[in-house]
């Protein structure tokens, strides 16, 4: 399964091991607050890592979800399904490969925190992509 969703995510564009931290590391402008700038940088790791599945949108609508045999989650009702809390802690877990979802086989759905690991050998700027993810799925979820 693992195997098999990591293709999907590969010929769907979905996994980019080139990432640069620039995201991360650019200036903030003038007046642009923080958790902006965590979004955006969020917004930009969500492109990379995760709509080839959840799609743009994070509806699980991505060119790569059809591949799958379960649907991606609707990554924009998190909240709701939670009480109407966003679950951050539980959001970054999950990223991070700590909690295992079943929908998402051994692991299935690759661990974006070893990943992140990977690419970057850095695991202060791996919380921080975590970290960042989070608050971008914080600005999607439905109202």
């Amino acid at each position: 399964m693992f195997w098999r969703l990591l293709m999907c995510c590969l010929l769907a564009g979905g996994i980019d091991f080139s990432w640069q931290a620039s995201a991360q590391e650019k200036p903030k402008a003038e007046g642009q607050s923080s958790a902006m700038t965590a979004t955006i940088a969020g917004q930009e790791t969500y492109r990379s890592y995760c709509a080839s599945c959840h799609g743009l949108d994070a509806k699980g609508n991505g060119p790569a979800a059809s591949a799958l045999k379960k649907a991606p989650a609707d990554l924009t009702f998190l909240a709701k399904k939670s009480g109407g809390k966003f679950p951050a802690a539980r959001v970054s877990s999950i990223i991070r490969g700590n909690d295992f979802i079943v929908d998402h086989g051994l692991q299935g759905m690759p661990v974006w925190g070893n990943a992140f690991r990977a690419a970057n050998h850095d695991e202060t700027m791996v919380e921080l992509k975590i970290r960042n993810l989070t608050v971008y799925l914080r600005s999607v979820q439905q109202k």
